[in-house]
């Protein structure tokens, strides 16, 4: 399932609990992550799942939920 790879990359990279990631979860507020790490979380989950993830996407990136309806719908 998609939501459950992304919540393994995102406690890797960020050192979280897999049970503080949520769908409703919002990356840079909850997780305290700055662009820097948004970007490699980007990074990551684009080598996950074969895909490039356009620049003016990302910044509609802000929960979890956000980036696994876009992997749904564009891989």
């Amino acid at each position: 399932m998609v939501f459950e790879r992304i919540r393994e990359i995102i406690c890797d990279q960020l050192d979280l609990e897999e049970d503080k990631v949520t769908m409703d979860s919002d990356i840079i507020e909850d997780f305290e992550a700055d662009s820097l790490d948004v970007v490699d979380l980007v990074m990551s989950i684009e080598d996950e799942f074969g895909l490039e993830v356009p620049d003016d996407q990302i910044e509609n990136f802000r929960t979890v939920g956000d980036v696994v309806r876009y992997i749904e719908e564009n891989s």
